[in-house]
């Protein structure tokens, strides 16, 4: 089965004996500059908890989860867990954490992270996840119109079209099996 990423960042929250948690699920490309915009837009918070998944290029998942002063894994790993099961990739989450002044205890502290996790989740459109490339693709001028329908028909963008003396050189991006699939009809 194909793992799933999101198309746009989420949002959800989860109110636990007081304490407010805010889950915020962000493209993987997003997700630092989103921490750091969260550490400066909620400075009073007690907790900014992150979970994060991603693709490498030898497509191994690289995974990892902070606590931010929680005791240990009772925030960051309920987190990630919540991320493994709904097999995201390319994505992060961030939790943030504002007290409410009753102790959650370990237990509770899991219960509330994961749950806001799934909420956040929940709240997301998510995708079946592709490995994104870009190819340069030449051809004649005589050929030039059936490349353009099978691109205008993938799912790809065009980023670049260099026209030479006898041809075109056209630079594509999108999904692996799309950007294949034009490549190998030329």
């Amino acid at each position: 089965m194909s793992p799933f990423t999101i198309s746009a960042p989420a949002t959800a929250e989860l109110d636990e004996k007081g304490s407010r948690f805010t889950g915020h699920l962000v493209p993987w490309l997003e997700f630092e500059s989103t921490l750091t915009d969260l550490r400066e837009t909620h400075r009073k918070a007690t907790h900014h908890v992150t979970a994060f998944r991603r693709m490498l290029p030898d497509n191994r998942i690289e995974e990892g989860a902070r606590d931010d002063g929680e005791p240990a894994g009772t925030s960051g790993m309920p987190t990630l867990k919540v991320l493994i099961g709904a097999d995201l990739v390319d994505a992060g989450i961030i939790i943030v954490r504002y007290f409410g002044g009753t102790k959650l205890g370990a237990g509770g502290l899991a219960r509330a992270y994961a749950g806001t996790a799934l909420r956040t989740i929940e709240a997301a459109t998510l995708v079946p996840w592709h490995r994104i490339v870009s190819r340069t693709i030449s051809c004649a001028f005589e050929d030039m119109s059936s490349l353009e329908q099978r691109i205008s028909a993938a799912d790809v963008s065009v980023i670049s079209r260099d026209y030479t003396d006898t041809g075109v050189t056209i630079v594509i991006e999108g999904p692996e099996t799309a950007i294949a699939s034009i490549a190998a009809e030329n």
